[in-house]
Protein backbone atom coordinates (compact mmCIF):
# COMPACT_ATOMS: atom_id res chain seq x y z
CA UNK A 1 0.00 0.00 0.00
CA UNK A 2 1.20 2.86 -1.22
CA UNK A 3 1.66 6.13 1.72
CA UNK A 4 -0.76 8.42 0.04
CA UNK A 5 -3.16 5.68 -0.03
CA UNK A 6 -2.24 4.17 3.49
CA UNK A 7 -3.06 8.01 4.65
CA UNK A 8 -6.55 7.91 2.71
CA UNK A 9 -7.22 4.79 4.49
CA UNK A 10 -6.16 6.22 8.20
CA UNK A 11 -8.26 9.43 7.68
CA UNK A 12 -11.44 7.69 6.49
CA UNK A 13 -11.13 4.70 9.19
CA UNK A 14 -11.01 8.00 11.44
CA UNK A 15 -14.09 9.77 10.39
CA UNK A 16 -15.86 7.10 10.38
CA UNK A 17 -14.54 5.63 13.86
CA UNK A 18 -16.32 9.63 15.13
CA UNK A 19 -19.41 8.89 13.24
CA UNK A 20 -19.77 5.71 15.23
CA UNK A 21 -19.01 6.64 18.47
CA UNK A 22 -22.36 8.75 18.60
CA UNK A 23 -25.58 8.10 19.79
CA UNK A 24 -26.48 6.22 16.85
CA UNK A 25 -28.84 3.34 15.56
CA UNK A 26 -27.72 -0.24 14.68
CA UNK A 27 -28.57 -0.01 11.51
CA UNK A 28 -27.45 3.94 11.01
CA UNK A 29 -23.95 2.49 12.41
CA UNK A 30 -23.71 -0.67 9.88
CA UNK A 31 -24.94 1.29 6.90
CA UNK A 32 -21.95 4.05 7.70
CA UNK A 33 -19.76 1.01 7.85
CA UNK A 34 -20.68 -0.33 4.10
CA UNK A 35 -21.29 3.30 2.76
CA UNK A 36 -17.31 3.80 3.44
CA UNK A 37 -16.65 0.31 2.21
CA UNK A 38 -18.09 1.28 -1.09
CA UNK A 39 -16.04 4.34 -0.73
CA UNK A 40 -12.58 2.31 -0.71
CA UNK A 41 -13.48 -0.19 -3.00
CA UNK A 42 -13.42 0.42 -7.19
CA UNK A 43 -16.50 1.97 -8.86
CA UNK A 44 -19.64 -0.04 -8.87
CA UNK A 45 -18.51 -2.50 -6.09
CA UNK A 46 -22.08 -3.12 -3.59
CA UNK A 47 -21.81 -3.99 0.20
CA UNK A 48 -23.47 -5.50 2.91
CA UNK A 49 -23.71 -7.40 6.14
CA UNK A 50 -25.12 -11.17 6.38
CA UNK A 51 -25.95 -12.44 9.52
CA UNK A 52 -26.82 -16.45 10.32
CA UNK A 53 -28.90 -17.55 12.96
CA UNK A 54 -29.03 -21.19 13.92
CA UNK A 55 -27.66 -21.85 10.76
CA UNK A 56 -30.84 -21.49 8.94
CA UNK A 57 -32.21 -18.03 8.78
CA UNK A 58 -29.97 -15.12 6.63
CA UNK A 59 -30.57 -11.44 7.54
CA UNK A 60 -29.47 -8.93 5.18
CA UNK A 61 -28.29 -5.90 6.79
CA UNK A 62 -26.72 -2.50 5.42
CA UNK A 63 -26.97 -3.39 1.78
CA UNK A 64 -25.41 -0.95 -0.73
CA UNK A 65 -27.54 -3.06 -3.78
CA UNK A 66 -30.69 -4.15 -3.80
CA UNK A 67 -28.44 -7.16 -5.36
CA UNK A 68 -27.20 -7.77 -1.99
CA UNK A 69 -30.23 -9.51 -0.63
CA UNK A 70 -30.88 -11.69 -3.44
CA UNK A 71 -27.23 -12.86 -3.91
CA UNK A 72 -28.01 -13.75 0.11
CA UNK A 73 -31.17 -15.33 -0.64
CA UNK A 74 -29.52 -17.63 -3.60
CA UNK A 75 -26.86 -18.44 -0.89
CA UNK A 76 -29.26 -19.63 1.31
CA UNK A 77 -31.43 -21.52 -1.15
CA UNK A 78 -28.15 -23.05 -2.48
CA UNK A 79 -26.44 -23.76 0.59
CA UNK A 80 -23.58 -22.29 -0.69
CA UNK A 81 -21.61 -19.07 -1.00
CA UNK A 82 -18.98 -16.71 0.11
CA UNK A 83 -20.44 -14.89 2.47
CA UNK A 84 -21.85 -18.21 3.96
CA UNK A 85 -18.17 -19.60 3.96
CA UNK A 86 -16.98 -16.53 5.86
CA UNK A 87 -19.45 -16.39 7.94
CA UNK A 88 -19.00 -19.92 9.27
CA UNK A 89 -15.59 -21.01 8.21
CA UNK A 90 -12.99 -18.82 7.27
CA UNK A 91 -11.83 -15.35 8.39
CA UNK A 92 -11.68 -13.93 4.31
CA UNK A 93 -12.88 -15.48 1.23
CA UNK A 94 -11.90 -13.62 -2.05
CA UNK A 95 -13.01 -14.92 -5.08
CA UNK A 96 -11.06 -13.03 -8.39
CA UNK A 97 -13.35 -14.03 -10.71
CA UNK A 98 -16.42 -16.13 -10.39
CA UNK A 99 -16.94 -16.91 -14.07
CA UNK A 100 -14.30 -19.54 -13.37
CA UNK A 101 -15.03 -20.52 -9.57
CA UNK A 102 -15.02 -23.76 -8.23
CA UNK A 103 -16.32 -23.79 -4.90
CA UNK A 104 -19.63 -23.01 -5.09
CA UNK A 105 -20.91 -23.85 -8.80
CA UNK A 106 -24.49 -22.93 -8.42
CA UNK A 107 -23.95 -19.65 -7.07
CA UNK A 108 -21.47 -18.31 -9.25
CA UNK A 109 -23.65 -19.08 -12.28
CA UNK A 110 -26.41 -17.11 -10.25
CA UNK A 111 -24.01 -14.22 -8.94
CA UNK A 112 -22.45 -14.04 -12.89
CA UNK A 113 -26.23 -14.39 -14.29
CA UNK A 114 -26.59 -10.88 -12.69
CA UNK A 115 -23.66 -9.29 -13.72
CA UNK A 116 -21.17 -9.80 -10.49
CA UNK A 117 -18.29 -11.36 -11.35
CA UNK A 118 -15.38 -11.12 -8.06
CA UNK A 119 -16.85 -11.27 -4.57
CA UNK A 120 -14.65 -10.83 -1.06
CA UNK A 121 -16.31 -11.76 2.16
CA UNK A 122 -15.00 -11.18 5.79
CA UNK A 123 -16.04 -13.02 8.89
CA UNK A 124 -17.60 -11.19 11.95
CA UNK A 125 -17.47 -12.17 15.50
CA UNK A 126 -20.71 -12.24 16.85
CA UNK A 127 -22.27 -14.47 19.44
CA UNK A 128 -26.04 -15.05 20.79
CA UNK A 129 -26.37 -18.46 18.30
CA UNK A 130 -25.26 -15.50 15.79
CA UNK A 131 -22.79 -15.67 12.79
CA UNK A 132 -21.62 -13.21 10.24
CA UNK A 133 -19.87 -11.54 7.45
CA UNK A 134 -19.26 -8.41 6.00
CA UNK A 135 -19.44 -8.59 1.76
CA UNK A 136 -18.45 -6.97 -0.82
CA UNK A 137 -19.53 -7.90 -5.09
CA UNK A 138 -18.22 -5.79 -7.93
CA UNK A 139 -19.06 -5.82 -11.44
CA UNK A 140 -15.49 -6.70 -13.16
CA UNK A 141 -12.88 -9.75 -12.19
CA UNK A 142 -9.80 -9.08 -9.98
CA UNK A 143 -11.82 -5.93 -8.70
CA UNK A 144 -9.98 -6.54 -4.99
CA UNK A 145 -6.47 -6.75 -4.32
CA UNK A 146 -4.44 -6.46 -1.26
CA UNK A 147 -5.37 -3.16 -0.36
CA UNK A 148 -9.07 -3.52 -0.73
CA UNK A 149 -8.46 -6.99 1.34
CA UNK A 150 -6.42 -5.06 4.14
CA UNK A 151 -8.90 -2.21 4.43
CA UNK A 152 -12.14 -4.46 3.98
CA UNK A 153 -10.57 -5.99 7.07
CA UNK A 154 -10.00 -3.00 9.30
CA UNK A 155 -13.78 -2.22 8.08
CA UNK A 156 -15.61 -5.54 9.42
CA UNK A 157 -13.68 -5.02 12.75
CA UNK A 158 -15.80 -1.89 12.85
CA UNK A 159 -18.96 -4.11 11.91
CA UNK A 160 -18.66 -6.53 14.85
CA UNK A 161 -17.63 -3.66 16.94
CA UNK A 162 -21.11 -1.95 16.36
CA UNK A 163 -22.73 -5.26 16.45
CA UNK A 164 -21.36 -6.36 19.92
CA UNK A 165 -21.64 -2.32 21.05
CA UNK A 166 -25.90 -2.72 20.21
CA UNK A 167 -25.84 -6.27 21.84
CA UNK A 168 -24.51 -4.75 25.37
CA UNK A 169 -26.87 -1.81 25.02
CA UNK A 170 -29.39 -4.78 24.60
CA UNK A 171 -28.48 -6.56 27.56
CA UNK A 172 -27.99 -3.11 29.75
CA UNK A 173 -31.38 -1.92 28.70
CA UNK A 174 -33.47 -5.37 29.79
CA UNK A 175 -31.43 -5.66 32.97
CA UNK A 176 -32.48 -1.96 33.50
CA UNK A 177 -36.11 -3.04 32.58
CA UNK A 178 -36.12 -6.59 34.77
CA UNK A 179 -34.48 -4.51 37.54
CA UNK A 180 -37.81 -2.14 37.66
CA UNK A 181 -40.55 -5.18 37.43
CA UNK A 182 -38.64 -7.34 40.31
CA UNK A 183 -38.68 -4.09 42.59
CA UNK A 184 -42.49 -3.33 41.33
CA UNK A 185 -43.22 -6.85 42.23
CA UNK A 186 -41.62 -6.80 45.28
CA UNK A 187 -43.68 -3.64 46.90
CA UNK A 188 -46.74 -5.44 45.87
CA UNK A 189 -46.11 -8.03 48.02
CA UNK A 190 -44.92 -6.05 51.00
CA UNK A 191 -47.85 -4.33 51.09
CA UNK A 192 -49.84 -7.40 50.56
CA UNK A 193 -48.34 -9.54 53.14
CA UNK A 194 -47.21 -6.55 55.36
CA UNK A 195 -43.57 -8.12 54.54
CA UNK A 196 -40.23 -6.27 54.63
CA UNK A 197 -38.52 -5.68 51.18
CA UNK A 198 -35.56 -8.87 52.21
CA UNK A 199 -39.10 -11.35 52.88
CA UNK A 200 -40.55 -10.36 49.72
CA UNK A 201 -37.23 -11.11 47.50
CA UNK A 202 -37.54 -14.44 49.46
CA UNK A 203 -41.01 -14.98 48.34
CA UNK A 204 -40.29 -14.28 44.64
CA UNK A 205 -36.58 -15.93 44.32
CA UNK A 206 -38.42 -19.14 46.08
CA UNK A 207 -41.29 -19.26 43.31
CA UNK A 208 -38.69 -18.93 40.36
CA UNK A 209 -36.61 -21.94 41.65
CA UNK A 210 -39.73 -23.80 42.41
CA UNK A 211 -41.34 -23.77 39.08
CA UNK A 212 -37.95 -23.40 37.38
CA UNK A 213 -38.94 -19.79 35.58
CA UNK A 214 -36.72 -16.61 35.48
CA UNK A 215 -37.29 -14.20 38.56
CA UNK A 216 -38.31 -11.18 36.33
CA UNK A 217 -41.08 -13.74 34.49
CA UNK A 218 -42.46 -14.58 38.43
CA UNK A 219 -42.14 -10.71 38.66
CA UNK A 220 -44.08 -9.21 36.05
CA UNK A 221 -46.71 -12.16 36.31
CA UNK A 222 -47.05 -10.92 40.20
CA UNK A 223 -48.06 -7.62 38.66
CA UNK A 224 -50.01 -8.54 36.13
CA UNK A 225 -52.31 -10.64 38.61
CA UNK A 226 -51.99 -8.28 41.64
Amino acid sequence: MSDSSARDLSRTMAELARSLSGPRSLDERLRAVTATVVELMPPKACAGILLVSGGKRFETVAPTSELLQKLDHAQQQLGQGPCVEAAVNNLVVRSDDLRSEPRWPQFAATAVGVGILSSMSFQLYTADGKMGSLNLFAFSAHAFGPEEEAAGEVLATHAALALTAARTEEQLRSAVASRDVIGQAKGMLMERFDIDGIRAFELLTKLSQETNTRLSVIAQQVIDRR
